[in-house]
């Protein structure tokens, strides 16, 4: 029962703090205001600018920020030990990511739903807007493209998971077009979507499973041509023309019911999984700290960037302030979307860890016959560092969580599809998401350059598509449209930069605004020093590897971030103290 435990501890641990911490932030730091107007009433346009219920925004911005960001990460930390693992889940998601991604939200509310990138201009200097928003631009072509790969390679590897994954978008114009224009109360559609979606599940898996049947070109040699006639290729391709069509939508009709839906697949999962823990009450079969010779790199400093989205992830700061600070209906929504989707994150962050140390250890199906225990764990594990590729991370999870699911009575492949669907979704909605995002960033970055061709919607969509199937279809190291890989090993520092310059700019706005700063001043110094450090400590594997590209990239964006750092600094000395309010960028 020690995982069963493990599980409900920490849940009660995150409603604690939601209730004490989370409402202290609200009340006290941020004063949460619901009289105020907020940008998707102030600035409505039934397009990006839409007033939306808290129980669907909730939704839509968890979707968003999950991803597979929060299985990847700690099914590979795993090898540090289970123990560190879910110890930065808890403690980071409390008192850094969640402040992170609640600060973000209301920083970008309360100035007209502008990126934080956008905001930094006005906080800190016009220099920063630029830089940060360039960061912003790579990192979110860099996720399209990488996640194009992740969901095509789930489709290849699932192909039980692709109906289900389609059928979620004509499911989802249908619950927008329901709620928003027949203005139905929110249960019936949604409990009508939930059992179409579980149908399509069973449909999917024993009679529609789609398979392009195209043989994969493995190595980096692919030809363009070879690429695009590839199942990857072509998956990669219709997932593109799909973020388009997402991107340009109102968002009330695509992009927040295709999240909503994902996200009451996920709360079933979620008591799916808790049940199945109760009811298997498997052992942990992995080392509570580290599982030895396993070539991993030292815990301190990868850990903090090896679990993003799980305790704290840069990423998040930009759905806050770019799709759900536009939707947000009244201020105190705020805690509820920006601090409680983080808990709820760093829940299934904990839920992941089990189940790789614990579900793995039900049954494993190799080559070699089954495998149970401690042996099914180093099935996955024993081999160490360089197995630990996003592929082999989400295959641990899918069969642990697919066992704990199968111990309630449901066929071992559905219980492993569901799974699988969810993590498909998941990564749709991540992608559809950061596409958006994309779109607004080069919006503004036309903004700041006074390029009128960029502002427009369509132009910046179709540069912001365009640009990641360039990333995708370059020669990549896994073949077709694994291009995105070439720049990947930077990604997760990168993206915890991200939340380093967030915070950043989070402690400006409160200093602005005469509130305290002092429980934010250390997880910013930690968000801006540990991806450094890590970046420094890849550099020499990536000179060895003759991976020049990298330790370019990976100067650039050091540089940009001092640059950024350089700039806060100089900036610091001139807000004003006590009258704060006279001088407010933000008013």
């Amino acid at each position: 029962m020690t995982t069963l435990l493990i599980a409900l501890g920490s849940f009660i641990g995150f409603i604690v703090a939601y209730n004490t911490y989370g409402r202290w932030l609200s009340r006290k730091i941020f004063s949460l205001d619901p009289a105020a107007a907020t940008p998707s009433h102030a600035l409505a346009d039934n397009k990006d600018y839409v007033s939306t219920r808290p129980a669907i925004l909730f939704g839509h911005h968890f979707s968003s920020i999950a991803g597979t960001g929060p299985i990847v990460g700690p099914a590979i930390a795993v090898l540090w030990g289970w123990l560190p693992a879910l110890l930065w889940v808890l403690i980071g998601s409390v008192f850094v990511g969640a402040v992170h991604d609640f600060g973000s939200l209301v920083v970008s509310m309360r100035n007209k739903g502008q990126s934080i990138g956008d905001v930094s201009g006005k906080l800190i200097s016009r220099r920063c807007r630029f830089l940060f928003l360039s960061i912003l631009y790579f990192t979110l072509t860099l996720v399209v493209a990488v996640f194009g790969l992740v969901i095509a390679t789930l489709f290849s590897i699932y192909p039980g998971s692709v109906f289900t994954t389609w059928f979620a978008m004509p499911l989802a114009l249908c619950v927008g077009a329901v709620i928003y224009k027949m203005n139905l109360p929110l249960f019936v559609p949604s409990l009508i979507a939930l059992l179409l979606l579980y149908l399509s599940i069973y449909v999917g898996v024993y009679y529609l499973p789609l398979n392009l049947d195209l043989p994969l070109f493995p190595g980096s040699g692919a030809s363009l041509t070879e690429s695009l006639h590839s199942s990857v290729g072509i998956w990669t391709l219709l997932i593109l023309v799909y973020c388009f069509l997402a991107s340009v939508l109102p968002v009330w009709l695509l992009l927040q019911p295709r999240d909503y839906i994902s996200s009451l697949q996920l709360y079933i999962a979620l008591i799916a999984l808790l049940a199945g823990l109760f009811v298997a009450a498997p052992p942990i079969v992995a080392p509570a700290l580290g599982c030895g010779g396993t070539g991993a790199p030292p815990m301190m400093p990868f850990l903090f960037i090896t679990i993003a989205c799980g305790a704290v992830s840069g990423f998040h700061s930009v759905v806050s302030s770019g799709t759900s600070a536009k939707q947000i209906d009244n201020e105190k929504d705020a805690l509820f979307i920006g601090y409680g989707s983080m808990l709820v994150e760093a829940a299934l962050a904990v839920l992941v860890i089990l189940s790789c140390v614990a579900g793995v250890g039900i049954l494993v199906q190799s080559e070699g016959g089954l495998l149970t225990g401690e042996a099914a764990f180093m099935h996955y594990y024993g081999e160490g560092w360089e197995t630990m590729t996003m592929a082999h991370t989400i295959a641990i999870f899918v069969e642990g969580a697919g066992n704990l699911i199968a111990a309630l009575g449901i066929p071992r492949d559905l219980a492993c599809a569901v799974v699988a669907v969810m993590i498909a979704g998941f990564a749709m909605t991540t992608i559809d998401t950061s596409t958006r995002l994309n779109r607004y960033v080069i919006q503004e970055i036309g903004n700041a350059l006074q390029v009128k061709a960029i502002r427009n919607k369509y132009t910046a969509t179709v540069i912001a598509v365009a640009s990641a199937a360039v990333l995708a279809f370059l020669p990549g190291p896994q073949g077709p449209g694994s291009g995105g890989l070439l720049l990947w090993p930077l990604f997760g520092a990168t993206n915890q930069l991200l939340a380093g310059l967030a915070l950043m700019v989070i402690v400006f706005y409160l200093r602005w605004k005469n509130k305290k700063i002092f429980f934010v001043v250390l997880p910013l110094l930690l968000m801006l020093l540990m991806p450094v450090w890590a970046i420094f400590s890849q550099m020499p594997g990536f000179v060895e590897k003759h991976n020049y590209l990298l330790v370019l990239f990976g100067f650039i964006i050091v540089a940009l971030q001092l640059w950024m750092v350089v700039e806060a600094l100089l900036a610091w000395k001139t807000i004003p103290r006590a009258a704060a309010e006279k001088a407010d960028p933000m008013q």
